[in-house]
């Protein structure tokens, strides 16, 4: 009889810190009874397992987009069945730094587009900030509802050799992703139900109660409130996330047509006539979101929005504005806003980052692009990236170009070995490279979902983990008592 164990007989543990193994065969003591537990699931019935929830995740249709993909087509986001494990001590810590960085940003994000105090005590250069392409000027002076900017953040972390969380980036802007959180978890339920019953593992279902709640605390005062989730319509690649949070929480799913402004009030088109519309989340960008203050060509928008959230009819999360935050090049500068916002030393670190439109780090960034990460300041998704030890000497010279050419727009790091997990290649396990993005809600007080995306590089000795560059994803379970010890 073939067990999980024999399918882990040939498991390689690298360099990387493993999140299973502190050895071969042997898991990390917190994880003992779910390694006990899944040696009695027989190798055959893993694999059946593995390839129903593959066809659950076609049926159910999360589907994604990779703009520029010759095919042009929507995609499945792969995804494997063994869940990433994090203990109850390093979840404490990590959700401690993760309220701290967002109660840092919110005050920066106030800051700035106010008295901009830490720009004037020059803790972070004001031309850094007035030059973001996500600076708002249009938000200058802007008062969000309950003083709250950010209310969605996903915060992407990573865990080096070591054993130690770092940040790698904070998503301030519409980040994506939860969706995948929440169906990955009913994937493994149905796989391993004796797992559920027999371990006490967070939940994560109530994450939309959990976003429905920021929405209720930031809505206008009114006796009927109607909220709603905004979205640029059915060819956006996280287009079934946009419908799964609006069904899941029971709110309208609008597009731009749908909406109407009148006297800086908001209305939702019916077959009844315009009814009010008081709280929004939107995955609209700042640039599309109303074309009579940002992008006047917006097809998408909503004209007059914007004054009507100034005015304090309409709330919005996030706030406009806030994409400043995730500007690559301010990242540097978080623990300095934790210390001067707080008083107090960052409980996460940052990954060490070169700012290219310094001319010190420019020199050492141009001079070592084989033995660094560069990515552009103000792209996501794996995009403008040049991963330095993997590219030719054309591509780093190509890159150079492109770095001299816009030293502001480029940031460097070194290369982080990042962690890896048990990964399901063929009929074995592989070692692959994951992150983390855990999801922080900023309403009546700010909540951390237990557990979050646990993205997965599938190609072998690949450190990118983006699903638009051809990533994975795995369930994150956060045990509630350890059996066992701490291994961090």
């Amino acid at each position: 009889m073939y067990t999980t164990k024999i399918m882990f007989t040939d498991y390689q543990i690298q360099g990387p810190w493993d999140e299973f193994f502190q050895a071969p065969g042997v898991p990390h003591p917190a994880f003992q009874a779910i390694f006990e537990a899944l040696n009695h699931t027989r190798k055959e019935d893993y694999l059946a397992l593995h390839k129903e929830a593959e066809r659950a995740l076609i049926r159910t249709g999360i589907t994604f987009v990779v703009y520029g993909d010759k095919e042009g087509q929507e995609k499945i986001m792969p995804f494997d069945l063994l869940p990433r494990i994090v203990t109850s001590q390093d979840w404490n810590r990590l959700e401690k730094g993760l309220i701290q960085r967002i109660q840092a940003l919110n005050l920066f994000l106030d800051d700035i587009y106010h008295d901009q105090k830490i720009l004037k005590d020059k803790v972070i250069p004001e031309e850094l900030i007035l030059s973001a392409s996500s600076f708002r000027k249009e938000c200058i002076g802007l008062n969000p509802p309950k003083g709250i900017w950010n209310h969605v953040t996903g915060t992407d972390l990573i865990r080096n050799p070591s054993g130690e969380f770092l940040v790698l980036e904070d998503n301030l802007r519409c980040p994506s992703g939860v969706s995948y959180v929440l169906e990955n978890r009913e994937l493994v339920k149905r796989a391993f139900p004796h797992l559920f019953e027999k371990l006490s593992i967070r939940p994560v279902e109530t994450y939309p109660d959990m976003l429905f709640e920021v929405l209720d605390h930031i809505c206008p005062g009114v006796q009927e409130k109607r909220f709603g989730v905004l979205t640029p319509g059915v060819y956006n690649s996280a287009y079934f996330e946009h419908s799964f949070l609006a069904r899941k929480m029971g709110v309208e799913l609008l597009e731009g047509q749908d909406l109407v402004v009148e006297n800086d009030r908001v209305y939702i088109r019916t077959t009844h006539g315009f009814e009010p519309i008081h709280a929004i989340y939107r995955r609209i960008d700042d640039d599309f979101l109303d074309p009579k203050v940002f992008r006047p060509d917006s097809m998408i928008g909503v004209p007059g929005l914007f004054q009507a959230y100034k005015k304090g009819n309409l709330a919005l999360a996030n706030a406009p504005g806030t994409g400043v935050a995730d500007d690559k090049a301010v990242y540097a500068f978080v623990p300095e806003m934790i210390r001067y916002y707080l008083g107090e030393d960052a409980l996460l670190n940052n990954v060490p980052t070169y700012r290219c439109g310094r001319e010190k780090d420019l020199g050492y960034v141009l001079a070592n692009l084989d033995k660094l990460v560069v990515k552009a300041t103000n792209e996501s998704g794996g995009y403008g990236m040049l991963m330095g030890h993997q590219a030719s000497k054309a591509q780093r010279d190509e890159f150079a170009l492109k770095i001299q050419a816009n030293p502001r727009g480029y940031i460097a790091q070194p290369v982080v070995d990042l962690s890896q997990a048990p990964t399901l290649v063929g009929d074995h396990f592989e070692g692959r490279r994951v992150d983390l993005r855990p999801y922080v809600l900023y309403g009546k007080d700010i909540k951390v979902l237990p557990g979050g995306l646990t993205r997965v590089a599938l190609r072998p000795g690949s450190l990118v983990v983006n699903s638009s560059q051809g990533g994975g994803s795995k369930d994150t379970w956060v045990i509630q008592d350890d059996q066992g010890g701490d291994h961090a």
